[in-house]
C-alpha cells in the first residue's frame, strides 16, 4: 500500500483525497493545511489520516511514500521540491510551476532521484479526450490542421494567476497530449476589467511545427460557461463539447477535397470540392478522469513507468505559458517557445 500525504485541502484538495481514498493501492496518511476550518472538514472525511497545520512536517514523516500537492501555484515549487528531496514521489496541480526555470528544476531532481512526478492534467484522462487520442493516432482524422478552444465562464476569479494560468493550462495540456507536432510559438493578447486583478480574458494563438494551429478563447467574464473544442483534421472533424451530459465528442466526415489541375490559378473553382457525410458519437468511458489519474499516479509508482502527464509534459505546459505571458506584454508579439526551450 502506498502511503500519501495531501498538502492543502481547499478547492481541489478534497477531490484528490476522495479519488485517493478510492484507489486500492493507496492510502491516505496525512493532511496538511494551515486553515483548522480545513483540517477539520478533512478529519470528517478522511478520520484515519493525521491532520498537520505545516506542510513540512508532513513531507518529513517517514511513513509517508507520496505526497499530492493542491496549493497555490506559486507555492508548488517548495513543496514539491522539498518533497522530492524527502524521497517522495509527487503529484502536483496543474500549472507545475510559476516559471519554466522553476519546472525544470522539478524534472531534474524527480529523474536524478528516479521519483515520480506527475502533473495534474486532469483532462488528458477523461473519455473524451481518450477517444480523440484514439482517433488522432489510428489516422482516421487525417492530418490535424487546427485546436479551436472556447474556455469561458463567470469566474472563479484567482489571486495569484491570471486566466491564461488558469483556463489555458487546460488547452495547452490536451494539446500537448494530442498533438503530434510541438509548438514553436505563441501569440496573446489580454485584458482585465477589474481593479487589483489580474487578466480576466485573453485570446491566443498556438503555431506548430508541421504548420497546424491553434486558437483559445479563455474568460472569467461570460455570461454563461462554454467548454467546445473544434479539431479540424484533413479526413473528419471533430466537435468537443464538455458540458453535454451525453454525446461529449461528435465526428464529422466532412471537409473539402483539391483536385489536381495543370493550372491550379486558373482551375480554382473547380478543384475544391465539399464532402458532407455523416455525424456519429463514439462510445466514451464513464469512470471518473480523476480517478484514473491518481490510479495511474500509483501504477506509476509501483512499476517506476513515466505518466502521460510526467514532470517533462508539466514542463513543456509552464513554458507554454510563460511564452503566452510574454507575448501579452508585447501586445500580441509572436514569442519564439524555442528560445524559451534553451534558457530554460
Amino acid at each position: 500500500m502506498i502511503r500519501v500525504g495531501i498538502v492543502g485541502y481547499g478547492y481541489w484538495g478534497p477531490n484528490l483525497a476522495r479519488t485517493t481514498a478510492e484507489a486500492d493501492a493507496l492510502a491516505i496518511a496525512a493532511i496538511a493545511d494551515f486553515s483548522a476550518a480545513a483540517r477539520e472538514r478533512a478529519g470528517r472525511r478522511h478520520p484515519s489520516a493525521r491532520l498537520v497545520a505545516d506542510w513540512q512536517d508532513l513531507v518529513r514523516d517517514p511513513m509517508i511514500d507520496a505526497v499530492m500537492i493542491a496549493t497555490p501555484v506559486s507555492t508548488h515549487f517548495e513543496i514539491a521540491l522539498a518533497a522530492l528531496m524527502a524521497g517522495k514521489h509527487v503529484l502536483v496541480e496543474k500549472p507545475m510551476t510559476d516559471t519554466p526555470e522553476r519546472a525544470a528544476r522539478l524534472v531534474e531532481e524527480a529523474a536524478r532521484r528516479r521519483l515520480v512526478l506527475m502533473v495534474d492534467h486532469t483532462f488528458v484522462y477523461t473519455g473524451a479526450v481518450q477517444a480523440i487520442r484514439g482517433m488522432i493516432d489510428d489516422a482516421s482524422l487525417g492530418e490535424v490542421y487546427y485546436y479551436d478552444s472556447t474556455r469561458v465562464n463567470l469566474g472563479l476569479f484567482q489571486r495569484d494567476v491570471n486566466v491564461i494560468w488558469d483556463l489555458a493550462a487546460h488547452d495547452f495540456a490536451i494539446m500537448d497530449f494530442l498533438m503530434a507536432a510541438r509548438p514553436v510559438a505563441i501569440s496573446a493578447s489580454a485584458a482585465g476589467f477589474l481593479p487589483g486583478s489580474p487578466e480576466n480574458m485573453a485570446h491566443l494563438s498556438v503555431y506548430f511545427e508541421d504548420g497546424a494551429m491553434a486558437h483559445l478563447n479563455v474568460n472569467w467574464l461570460s455570461p454563461v460557461k462554454i467548454r467546445q473544442t473544434l479539431i479540424g483534421g484533413s479526413r473528419r472533424m471533430v466537435v468537443y463539447d464538455d458540458m453535454q451530459t451525453s454525446e461529449k465528442v461528435k465526428v464529422y466526415d466532412r471537409g473539402i477535397s483539391v483536385s489536381d489541375a495543370a493550372d491550379p490559378e486558373a482551375a480554382y473553382l473547380r478543384m475544391i470540392s465539399y464532402r458532407i457525410g455523416d455525424m456519429w458519437a463514439p462510445a466514451l468511458s464513464a469512470k471518473e478522469a480523476l480517478l484514473s489519474e491518481v490510479e495511474t499516479f500509483a501504477a506509476c509508482v509501483e512499476t517506476g513507468a513515466a505518466p502521460v502527464n510526467d514532470g517533462e509534459s508539466g514542463l513543456r505546459v509552464v513554458e507554454m505559458l510563460a511564452a503566452a505571458t510574454a507575448s501579452t506584454r508585447r501586445r500580441g508579439q509572436p514569442v519564439d517557445l524555442r528560445l524559451l526551450e534553451k534558457a530554460s
